[in-house]
């Protein structure tokens, strides 16, 4: 792995902030994102996570 279990959970929890208000400061702008789009761009965030933080590293490490 590229970063710490832990390292990995905080960011998670980031994203999961961000896409909430994200959400929110759309809406204010008039931009209506339903929930099933904030859930999807969430699962994409996380899988683009995920398989960042489990493919080797450039020194080839795993």
């Amino acid at each position: 792995m590229r970063t710490s279990p832990a390292k990995l959970l905080l960011v998670g929890a980031l994203v999961l902030v961000f896409l909430v208000e994200g959400r929110t400061v759309l809406a204010f702008f008039g931009v209506e994102v339903t929930p099933t789009e904030t859930v999807a761009l969430g699962v994409v965030a996380f899988a683009l996570l995920l398989g960042w933080a489990v493919w080797p590293g450039e020194n080839g490490s795993a």
